[in-house]
């Protein structure tokens, strides 16, 4: 079995914070690939706030470039919509069965996780890789046996602060990784 790391999010846009928790999943876990799922909308969130699920998927690809270890996934993309991680799961395991999928989630998604869909399944099926984020935790789940904490360092980038200071019109092209900052321009997203 390949212990496969599902990394969920909108990545709106990718950025370097989500390339770095990748990697150190990659490097420092026991999981063979990462596999940046898409989702074309979280239940959590606005859609209208969203860049087209083409143009996100665009720039993961362009982040990812030829990484071995990871894959962009645009699966939720044919599942009905909003996207539950458990019906994603489900479809994933049934059809990868040689995958033994692994959660990669930030410690700020803790404190609303039973706020999820089929909560409780998620945690009987499936671990959870947790890293650190600003503002974020949950002792609820500390002793957990399906969640399993990584010293990952703390990286306090956001998709938000990457927006807003596009908007603010800065150049923050080291924040983003080669060739994301450039597509973005070039398509003048997060402008307005």
């Amino acid at each position: 079995m390949k212990k496969t790391g599902l990394f969920f999010g909108s990545f709106n846009p990718i950025h370097i914070g989500h390339m770095a928790v990748a990697n150190y999943m990659l490097e420092f876990t026991d999981l063979s690939d990462v596999w940046f799922v898409i989702s074309p909308q979280n239940p959590f969130k606005e859609k209208s706030s969203l860049l087209a699920d083409n143009h996100r998927y665009a720039l993961a690809t362009i982040a990812i470039k030829d990484e071995p270890g990871f894959k962009v996934s645009d699966i939720e993309f044919k599942l009905p919509q909003p996207s539950f991680t458990i019906d994603t799961l489900t479809y994933l395991h049934e059809k990868y069965p040689r995958h033994d999928f692994k959660l990669i989630v930030g410690s700020d998604q803790l404190p609303s996780f039973h706020k999820w869909k089929n909560f409780e399944q998620i945690l009987e099926y499936y671990e959870l890789y947790v890293y650190p984020r600003p503002n974020g935790d949950s002792g609820e789940y500390n002793n957990h046996p399906k969640v399993k904490r990584v010293a990952a360092p703390l990286m306090d980038i956001s998709s938000s602060f990457i927006r807003e200071s596009i908007h603010q019109k800065k150049n923050i092209r080291y924040f983003l990784p080669e060739g994301v900052f450039d597509y973005i321009c070039e398509m003048h997203f997060y402008e307005k």
